[in-house]
């Protein structure tokens, strides 16, 4: 159960990385889109870490 667990949040930590912050450094956008973005990915990402930080508690105490 662990290692589904850890597999599924490094998918999608790897998957929000690619397709997150690709366009915020390779995008010929402007400067405040980019910026918008990276905030945007900033959060999913902080969202991601609270989820796997309460995934990992629950799976421990089961």
């Amino acid at each position: 159960m662990k290692i589904l667990l850890h597999s599924v949040f490094i998918i999608l930590i790897a998957l929000v990385t690619f397709f997150g912050l690709g366009p915020v450094l390779f995008a010929d956008g402007i400067l405040q889109e980019r910026l918008w973005t990276a905030a945007i990915v900033m959060v999913i990402y902080i969202i991601l870490m609270f989820l796997y930080r309460k995934s990992i508690h629950w799976v421990n105490r089961r």
